[in-house]
């Protein structure tokens, strides 16, 4: 629906790091991900996957105007000040195209095997907005005072109060909307939910109606700054077919049967289709929710393209 007084924002378009097979494969990713129109690269913070400031830090190095971020670093990973110190040179090394994500962690395993205590959601999600103000602190004031003062400080500042790169701040609960809502240059409304009574990390995919309530929800939150904010759109699968229907019944039996056929075609966290109804997916899901920057798993990078190409020309 559309919001009076709010600019339609153009797409931004973005995917993610889920391994580097060799330096010079991971450079010609990057490059091409910058010349068939992508936005930014993302990189995560999980156990298993690559150390996310190199990877960044490398994909600006081999690019011109690509930008990086994290979507999204686990908060109780980091010490504040810590974080602070890599964000900002990270933001010099890479130009000023930094884009810093934040979120509380969900999966247990990784907590477990880094032996780093597994606190109850709430304890998570405190420990999620202090680090964004103590790191808020660290950039504007605590950095430079340090002995040595060689911490180079941000080039950008956007977020953190100013201080620092744009902040990124996603999820489905109410404890973290509203602080994405505090705090937040962009937003992102997950699309996947944990299933009640299943180990951490086992989820299911939003419903169109899940998505238009927390949109809601992260807009009141985000209140007198709503006109400022972006709004992140995690794509869960890109598939490509010439029946969308067909293949909304074969990912609805994938999915285990949770979703009907018709909530499969209206969720906003799938594209189903050829490039042309995926493209008209997103401008429907630009209008209906705001989303604009959107955000595709690697491996659905290359059936993504010509959708890029498109929304692009």
């Amino acid at each position: 629906m559309a919001r009076v007084g709010e600019v339609t924002r153009d797409f931004r378009f973005s995917t993610n790091v889920f391994g580097i097979p060799t330096r010079e494969a991971f450079r010609e990713r990057c490059r091409h991900l910058e010349s068939v129109g992508f936005d930014v690269l993302f990189a995560a913070d999980h156990l298993g996957a690559p150390a996310p400031f190199p990877v960044l830090v490398a994909a600006a190095d081999a690019t011109e105007r690509l930008r990086v971020g994290t979507l999204v670093l686990n908060a109780p990973f980091w010490n504040a000040g810590l974080l602070a110190r890599e964000i900002a040179t990270t933001d010099v090394l890479t130009g000023g195209r930094l884009d810093v994500g934040l979120g509380a962690g969900h999966m247990k395993w990784e907590f477990d095997k880094a032996a780093i205590p597994w606190e109850p959601f709430g304890a998570r999600a405190q420990r999620l907005e202090e680090t964004i103000t103590d790191v808020q602190r660290f950039l504007s004031t605590e950095l430079a005072a340090l002995p040595n003062g060689s911490v180079p400080a941000p080039v950008q500042h956007v977020g953190f109060g100013g201080s620092g790169p744009p902040l990124i701040v996603g999820g489905t609960g109410d404890r973290i909307l509203t602080i994405a809502g505090r705090h937040a240059d962009v937003i992102g409304v997950a699309g996947v939910y944990q299933i009640p009574g299943q180990p951490p990390g086992t989820f299911r995919i939003g419903t169109a109606a899940e998505a238009d309530e927390r949109v809601a929800f992260a807009r009141t939150a985000a209140g007198e700054r709503n006109a400022d904010v972006e709004w992140n759109l995690l794509v869960q699968a890109v598939v490509p077919a010439p029946d969308r229907r067909a293949a909304a019944t074969d990912l609805r039996t994938r999915f285990g049967g949770r979703m009907s056929v018709d909530e499969v075609l209206e969720t906003p966290f799938l594209l189903i289709g050829t490039p042309e109804q995926m493209a008209e997916q997103l401008r429907e899901r630009r209008e209906r929710y705001g989303f604009t920057l959107v955000t595709v798993h690697e491996p659905y990078q290359e059936p993504f393209e010509p959708v890029v190409e498109l929304l692009h020309a």
